[in-house]
Formats: structure tokens, sequence, C-alpha cells
């Protein structure tokens, strides 16, 4: 098995992944923009890896490995498995959204098998006329490992402070201008509150606006989420778009409490009342009016939030689910063939 991804041999997930015996390569691309020779260099990229690899199936995610992909393996005759692991602000809003319907209208004709992570994505490109109902498939993200992501107890002292955390790429459309705001007016109102950001920067211009804030604590990037989520009490996902929210997957899987934007790939996680709050999306005094009825639960109530987090994914996010749906789509495809 080989996987052709951006990011360079010294990532700790990369090396996870050759460490279970898959080959890596390399492949550069820019993740958000639109340059023609560019991407057309990351065709031919992938069109080298194909020849080279000679796979019997190739498997894309995101939107690039998704179009270029099927047009790649529509080329040279290798059937294409894709997963529309979400639709961001280029398809839903964005000035090229015509020009990338049409890109994705091709790639899911091409395909062979198209995976949605949430049923609002998927009604979304059959509205909109770009993909077959024969094609599609509904799978539950990309599932949580229930092994690896359970409830830790914490560590740090009970010192009578309410911790929310953030965790994801800091950039607009993950929700990290609401998120400060709240955070700037809740702490003065609730000085026994903090509010933690975890991740790397994709917009620059936000490191200054959360590294000199003491209203907020930045932590930095970690390769072990599990670390920082045992030590907070809630975790907060203020994002605009979403296939299915790994954060809060984990997040529950460890049992804790949720407070996320209410759209698809998120509210299927979220019962709201049940094990967190969803609040509009982009909306600050939404995201206040949730947090202000988390800190008036008390610690049993709490408890019992992330105890319904624990079993809402137990129930329906277990990673077999996911994996189980690749093998039978594959054996398919092989069948096929």
């Amino acid at each position: 098995m080989f996987f052709a991804v951006p990011q360079l041999s010294e990532d700790i997930a990369v090396q996870m992944i050759e460490a279970i015996g898959c080959q890596y390569i390399h492949t550069s691309m820019s993740r958000r923009g639109i340059n023609p020779l560019e991407d057309l260099r990351l065709i031919s990229r992938y069109q080298r890896v194909v020849q080279t690899v000679s796979p019997d199936l190739i498997l894309t995610y995101t939107i690039k490995p998704n179009v270029y992909g099927n047009y790649v393996g529509n080329r040279l005759g290798v059937p294409v498995i894709t997963n529309v692991t979400g639709i961001g602000s280029s398809l839903s809003s964005g000035k090229l959204k015509h020009l990338v319907k049409r890109m994705y209208k091709y790639a899911c004709n091409k395909a062979s098998i198209v995976f949605f992570q949430n049923q609002g994505n998927l009604d979304f490109f059959i509205e909109n006329s770009m993909v077959s109902l024969d094609k599609v498939r509904l799978i539950p993200g990309s599932g949580v490992n229930l092994d690896k992501f359970t409830p830790m107890k914490k560590t740090n002292k009970d010192d009578g402070i309410t911790r929310f955390l953030y965790i994801g790429r800091i950039m607009k459309d993950k929700g990290i201008e609401e998120y400060l705001d709240a955070a700037n007016r809740i702490t003065e109102q609730y000085p026994n509150t903090e509010f933690q950001i975890l991740g790397s920067y994709e917009e620059e211009q936000y490191r200054e606006l959360i590294e000199n804030n003491p209203r907020v604590k930045y932590l930095g990037r970690s390769n072990d989420v599990r670390e920082q989520i045992r030590e907070v009490d809630c975790i907060v996902h203020p994002s605009y778009h979403e296939g299915m929210s790994n954060v809060l997957l984990e997040g529950a899987a460890m049992g804790k409490p949720l407070l996320a934007s209410n759209i698809p790939g998120c509210k299927e996680i979220v019962d709201n009342g049940s094990n967190g709050y969803l609040f509009e999306s982009k909306s600050v005094d939404s995201m206040i009016e949730k947090i202000r009825l988390f800190l008036a639960l008390n610690d049993e109530q709490r408890m019992e939030m992330g105890l319904a987090s624990r079993r809402k994914v137990e129930k329906e996010f277990d990673r077999n689910l996911v994996v189980e749906a690749y093998l039978q789509a594959i054996s398919e495809i092989i069948e096929r063939k």
C-alpha cells in the first residue's frame, strides 16, 4: 500500500502510517490556493505516482485530490473511491463556487464510489446535480478509535477553574474569531474560566491576537491531543463547515461535554441539551449563551453530559463502522474488475 500526501516525512502522522507498513510518497500541494500552473503540476505529480505504483485502486480525500485524483485515475484506467470530507467556503459561498461545483461534478461522475461524511453534504451534492444516487455512501465521518480515546482522569488540581478547549487549525472558517470574542467577554464576567487554543496557524494574522491576549492560553501543537483534552471541562468547536468533526468525536469519546456550531458535521455528534449544546454558527452571542448554560451546570450535570458523549460515539461513531464500509466498497470494485 502507498500513500501520497503533502506532509513532510518528519510529520508524526506520516511516520505512524509508515510504521504499519505503508510506503510514503511526498506530493507537495497548495491546499487552499487555486493557481492553474501549480494545479497542473499537481496533476502531473499524481500521474507519475499512479504510473509508477500501478495501483488496483485509488482512494482520495479532500477537494484537490478528489478532483485531480479522479482525472488521473480515469485517464489511466484505475478506479477511484472518493471521500467528500466537507463543504468549505470555496464550494458553498466563495467567488469560484460555480467552478468548484463543476470540478466536483466531474470528479463524482468519474469516481466508482463517493463517500459522504454527513447527510447535509450528501444532500447538497444531490440537490446541485453533482453526484448520482447510485454512487453515494454515507459514513459517520472518519469514526473514532474508541480504544485510544477513552475517558481519563484529570491530573491538574481541582482549582475551581472551568476550562474550555478549541482544537483545530487557526483560521477564520474554523470560528477562531468568534471563540476569541467569546473568551474575552466570558472571562471578564466569569474570572474562574480559562479558554485554551490548540493547533497550528493556518492564517498568520491571528498569531498576535492570540499570543498577546491574556484572556486565552495558547498551547501550541500536539502529537497526542488526549493530553490536552483530559485536562479540560468542555470542548468548543465553532467551525463554519465540517465533514464530520474529528475534534468533537475525540472529545466525546473521552467523555467531555461539547459546545459546537449547529451545522452538518457537528449537529450529528451533539444532542442539544444531552451531551452538550449547539449554537448558531458565526454568532458570538449564541456561543456565549451556551457557554453560560454550561457554566450554570453543577458537577454532577457536567459528568452526565460527558457520559452521554461517550455513549453516543460508542453507538454511532465507532471507527470500525468506517473501516467495514471501505472494505466492502473495495471488495465490490475489485470484483467488478
